[in-house]
């Protein structure tokens, strides 16, 4: 397969969160938000996602979010709007949306609990794949959702020409190794997991969609721009040094510890959406002691 396709971005993705005051979005705290990312280097932002708690917003409030974030944007980085569902067809109405707004590319999730077969998945991608005119990031979670891209999928869905790049956050560096072998002439990698930024850049990926890059937007562009200049040691170091961090920001399930520690820096409010809850005392001051030794509270 050779790689005819556009790249979105190279870099650092923030997986941004979305602001909540009385179960709300707020939309001056979501533009602050977007302002820090930009100031701060990140390189894309990812909207509606797993972090932006995405599957609990409406309908409304979805669209919304996306067509805010594109607005406030501007156009200064690309902006990737979380569209995937269980629900092909809600995904294909989502995602056209998205497009008509102005979103640089989609971000489509496996389906989750009813899953798929590897032929589903196929029809599934390619439903939506086939009517949008932005390219199409995969994202194979199979923790969360319970289903998970193989590589034989991958080389099926590589052929369609708006299926462009994956992130993988199956955490499996062997099936990542393999899909980099056998697809990496078609699909740009993006790594889905923090604590793997540098080794699946080691495999020919191309950045993060990132976590971290909430509150260290910064430092996670940087693992990627000292990979891409050669400093192969220097962005092993910083991986490295943040990654006491990183693992704090996943004691629990994710965006809890997040939205904690954007609310410690006063960056946005720290309310999450049932089923969601606030952190346990006890992690919470694990998480409060590691962003401290990190020098961000």
């Amino acid at each position: 397969m050779s790689k005819l396709k556009e790249t979105i971005f190279r870099g650092s993705a923030v997986a941004i969160v979305t602001p909540f005051t009385d179960n709300a979005v707020n939309y001056k705290q979501f533009a602050d938000l977007i302002e820090f990312q930009i100031k701060n280097g990140t390189d894309a932002i990812v909207v509606c996602g797993t972090t932006g708690e995405g599957s609990t917003l409406t309908d409304d409030e979805h669209r919304e979010v996306i067509r805010f974030c594109v607005e406030k944007t501007a156009g200064r980085v690309p902006v990737i709007a979380g569209t995937g569902s269980n629900d092909t067809d809600y995904a294909v109405s989502l995602s056209k949306f998205a497009c008509e707004v102005g979103s640089d590319g989609l971000l489509l999730v496996t389906p989750y609990y009813n899953k798929a077969t590897p032929k589903g998945l196929i029809k599934s991608f390619f439903a939506v794949a086939d009517v949008v005119d932005k390219p199409i990031i995969l994202y194979n979670v199979p923790t969360r959702t319970g289903c998970n891209i193989t590589t034989a999928v991958y080389r099926e869905l590589a052929k369609h020409e708006r299926i462009v790049a994956v992130k993988e956050a199956s955490g499996n560096i062997s099936a990542i190794a393999e899909l980099a072998a056998e697809c990496g002439d078609a699909l740009d990698l993006y790594s889905g997991n923090d604590d793997q930024i540098v080794p699946v850049l080691s495999l020919g990926g191309i950045g993060v969609i990132s976590v971290l890059a909430n509150i260290m937007p910064q430092e996670t562009h940087e693992i990627c721009a000292l990979w891409a200049e050669g400093k192969i040691k220097e962005s092993s170091a910083l991986q490295l040094k943040l990654l006491k961090l990183i693992n704090r920001l996943f004691i629990e399930v994710n965006p809890i510890p997040v939205k904690t520690a954007v609310g410690l820096m006063g960056l946005c409010s720290d309310e999450v959406r049932l089923p969601l809850c606030e952190m346990d005392d006890a992690n919470r001051a694990l998480l409060v002691a590691a962003m401290k030794e990190q020098g961000l509270i």
